[in-house]
């Protein structure tokens, strides 16, 4: 479930933007998707420390 440039879009409008280009959207859409990769990547591998196979809410925290 990656973060679309519609709903990158919407965020930034909701955040105050007038106008938001297609390229803003994407590129804002791509760093998101990325950002929450890089924490499920982490929070994966906090749980797997602790010798569980269900990623808990501490773990997302955690990887933060």
């Amino acid at each position: 479930m990656a973060m679309n440039a519609l709903a990158a879009k919407r965020m930034l409008k909701d955040s105050g933007a007038k106008r938001v280009s297609a390229d803003a959207a994407e590129e804002l859409a791509e760093a998101v998707n990325k950002y929450a990769y890089s924490i499920a990547k982490k929070a994966v591998s906090l749980s797997a420390h602790a010798k569980r196979r269900t990623v808990k809410k501490a773990d997302i925290e955690l990887a933060k």
